[in-house]
């Protein structure tokens, strides 16, 4: 489907510079424009490709001006923010190309479930008794969807998903495939014999609206009460969450993140890839972890920024760092001045 630079400008509220009536019906990079397809400025770092681009339609701030001549066959939508403008257009192209109808055969639906409006369920789905799902909701080919499980308005179940019973999901929900939600909580107690006896995990998990679960991530389902994911949060592909965790409003996980049982995770939390989270701890609001390291105990202090394993103070690491980068010159200098100091004490 072919749209106008006017009919962007209109959805996105920008202004137009250049022909309004050019069309695109693609997406593309900046750097890899081509005619046909609309395309995105938003960091100083790729203005060169703005230049040279043969993108027909570019989104960018209204605060650009150009530096060199632009191609005529150019057309820039001036908006407030490019990049968030273009966020909004690439979902509007998700949701209509996701767009599916119906509910496909063979699948499985109790006739104890409760399916909302324009509800799509793809082939081989399986929707348990008394499940509740919302309006609008997808549900694709081979997800399992157990008992009692309620599902939110517009939310989305990728394929291969699984959604253990009594879980609920909230509005504007992702869980990409492979993921699980509801697994058993890691419970196991030792006994006299030294073997393990398994602690029933008998909570669930609540996912509030518009939560993002990656691919093959997973949520372990409360010993008791919920392991609970709060508006907003979005977690990366791998990530791993243990059973009674809570983690806060609009938290970012990036992959293969773990965060071990009990732990309370605050709002605008920021961690990078591989972080390890000792279990019943608890942090404040806005702390942001940098990758692979590894968090032994609780932080009460917010906005702060860790790294390393053992992690620490941002600074002070960067500080160790520095300094153990230093060692073979600083052990190479003492052996010289302990070789002097012997030969001073032999004369």
């Amino acid at each position: 489907m072919d749209f106008s630079a006017q009919q962007i400008a209109d959805i996105l509220e920008g202004e137009i510079v250049g022909n309004p009536n050019v069309t695109v019906n693609g997406l593309s990079k900046i750097e890899e424009g081509k005619t046909g397809t609309l395309s995105f400025l938003a960091n100083p770092k790729y203005e060169e490709y703005i230049y040279t681009t043969k993108a027909s339609i570019v989104i960018v701030n209204d605060t650009f001006s150009p530096q060199s001549p632009i191609s005529e066959d150019c057309t820039l939508i001036k908006v407030k923010e490019a990049y968030r403008s273009f966020a909004k257009l690439l979902e509007m192209y998700d949701q209509a190309i996701a767009k599916k109808p119906g509910i496909e055969e063979p699948s499985f639906i109790s006739q104890s479930a409760s399916v909302g409006k324009d509800v799509y369920v793809g082939a081989f789905a399986y929707i348990g008794d008394n499940v509740e799902i919302g309006d609008n909701v997808m549900i694709y080919p081979q997800a399992y969807i157990g008992d009692n499980v309620k599902i939110g308005n517009n939310s989305k179940i990728y394929s291969g998903a699984k959604v253990y019973r009594d879980c609920q999901i909230g509005n504007d929900c992702t869980v990409h495939a492979g993921a699980i939600i509801g697994a058993d909580g890691f419970g196991f107690a030792p006994n006299s014999e030294n073997n393990y006896q398994k602690v029933p995990q008998i909570g669930n998990v609540i996912l509030e609206d518009h939560v993002d679960i990656g691919a093959n991530t997973c949520v372990d389902r409360a010993t008791l009460g919920s392991t609970i994911i709060r508006k907003g949060v979005k977690l990366d592909n791998l990530v791993q969450i243990g059973h009674n965790v809570i983690v806060g409003d609009n938290t970012v996980m990036a992959a293969q993140v773990g965060v071990a049982g009990s732990t309370k995770l605050g709002k605008n939390m920021m961690l990078g890839g591989q972080v390890g989270i000792v279990g019943h701890s608890e942090f404040a609001d806005g702390i942001k972890i940098g990758a692979q390291s590894g968090v032994p105990r609780g932080v009460s202090k917010e906005n702060a920024v860790l790294l390393g394993s053992p992690a620490t103070d941002a600074d002070e690491q960067k500080k160790l760092w520095f300094a153990y980068r230093r060692l073979p010159q600083i052990l190479d200098r003492l052996g010289k001045l302990e070789a002097e100091l012997k030969q001073l004490k032999n004369n």
